[in-house]
């Protein structure tokens, strides 16, 4: 990736990194290259509910209109609506302004292209060069050439009628509680849910600027889990901020995470002849377990590095139709071009209503196997995965586990650390693996630093 683009759009500290100089030239050159790719002067926006969207929004839509192409404004709306609107709606793309997960400080911006998938590498890598070079040829209408804002109204419906259409026809008799994290999907997930017929029991669905993802959402889920049991629901499911993630809760309050959802969904659409290429398509973090338990079900995993994008770019180049990772941002194809949370979640139920069973028993169709991930920070990762001797070691415990458990040693793609991973049935040998790796890394990093 660039300078600008991450795995995940353009992030950094609002007004300090991203800067509305910054978001006014991505709009001007993001606007620039789709027209050039489409034809079509009209891009979609929209955004979480982070206070510096409206600051971002604003730079946005300006460098957007500088270009000659018009914005159709569908305000906050989770990134998945972004992406379908772009394609329903005739866009040459779309952008979300939204940090996902992160506390309210961070923003970001990413593109969905015509036909609402994130852009690819080549176009992302022209948008950069436009924004970095001063001497870019930029075209400057002026006059009736100019682009102007339409807001499009009916998107929040639009979207609803949309995720509806993709889960089961009635929900009704059940209880959930929906933890909206204080962001884009606080309106328009419990109107989906509440639309099916289920008793919805909103939480966290209060933003104002400052309160997205505090102590709620998909990364912590421990007031959903204290919801469930409370009310006595049937189970609670947690967006995160742009509500391209679901978490889920059982009906004891006990968390079932991306991994058990694929397991879920897979082993029920295999049964229904709709799992494309009786293949799903997950990252390297996916717990053993889940492995063991597609094995087992005869359901094909294919693996890629961390990253949505990576996953996404898997299943379409194997022709598959559901692919995620742990974190609970799951792609079914069949359905959204992107990981979509409410999506996700009328999967989930779809299987609830049409097995009858519980999503305790559903979830024991794997067994999480114990994990263990260390960050040791170094100063020259590339050195340290090119060790011979810490191939050596991975080596002789992987050996020793005897396909009862997994070691994973990768650099981080941001960071100057090395992240260790393993999992075991057994805990006492997992933490004398992970600890022995850590020991190692540093002793490989430290010797490289002293004798170069």
């Amino acid at each position: 990736m660039g300078t600008l683009f991450g795995t995940d759009g353009v992030r950094g500290l609002a007004n300090r990194e991203l800067t509305p100089e910054l978001a006014f030239k991505l709009g001007r050159a993001g606007a620039h290259v789709l027209l050039e790719e489409t034809g079509i002067p009209a891009l979609v926006i929209g955004r979480d509910t982070r206070l510096s969207g409206d600051m971002l929004e604003g730079a946005l839509i300006a460098g957007i209109c500088s270009a000659g192409v018009d914005v159709l404004r569908v305000g906050v709306l989770p990134t998945p609506a972004v992406a379908y609107l772009s394609r329903k709606l005739e866009a040459a793309g779309g952008v979300v302004i939204s940090a996902s997960h992160n506390s309210y400080e961070d923003n970001g911006i990413k593109f969905f292209g015509a036909n609402g998938y994130k852009l690819p590498d080549a176009l992302e890598e022209r948008v950069e060069r436009l924004v970095l070079d001063p001497a870019a040829a930029l075209l400057a209408p002026v006059g009736a050439g100019l682009g102007r804002v339409r807001e499009v109204s009916d998107a929040p419906e639009r979207y609803v009628r949309f995720a509806c259409s993709t889960g089961p026809s009635d929900l009704e008799g059940l209880k959930i509680v929906v933890d909206c994290a204080h962001g884009a999907a606080f309106e328009v997930a419990p109107q989906v849910l509440g639309r099916l017929g289920a008793t919805v029991i909103p939480i966290f669905n209060a933003p104002d600027g400052t309160n997205i993802n505090a102590g709620c959402g998909s990364t912590q889920p421990a007031a959903l889990q204290q919801a469930v049991k409370a009310e006595g629901a049937d189970l609670g499911l947690a967006f995160d901020g742009d509500a391209d993630r679901l978490i889920a809760v059982d009906e004891r309050g006990q968390l079932v995470d991306g991994d058990h959802l694929m397991v879920i969904c897979a082993r029920h659409m295999q049964q229904s002849g709709c799992l494309a290429g009786n293949t799903v398509v997950v990252t390297v973090m996916s717990n053993l377990g889940l492995h063991l338990a597609l094995r087992k079900a005869g359901i094909r995993v294919l693996q890629t590095k961390v990253g949505d994008r990576y996953v996404l770019e898997e299943m379409v180049r194997s022709r598959c139709s559901l692919g995620g990772e742990q974190s609970g941002h799951i792609i079914f194809l069949d359905y959204n071009t992107t990981g979509d949370g409410i999506v996700t979640a009328l999967q989930l139920l779809k299987v609830m209503r049409e097995t009858g069973q519980p999503l305790s028993r559903l979830a024991a169709q794997m067994e999480r196997l114990p994990q263990l991930l260390r960050s040791v920070r170094v100063q020259d990762r590339a050195a340290v995965m090119a060790s011979p001797l810490l191939a050596e070691v991975i080596a002789k415990y992987e050996h020793g586990l005897n396909g009862e458990g997994r070691i994973l040693v990768r650099p981080s793609g941001t960071e100057p650390v090395v992240r260790v991973m393993a999992e075991a049935r057994n805990e006492t040998i997992l933490e004398e693996v992970v600890e022995e790796l850590v020991r190692v890394v540093t002793r490989i990093d430290q010797e490289r630093a002293t004798f170069g």
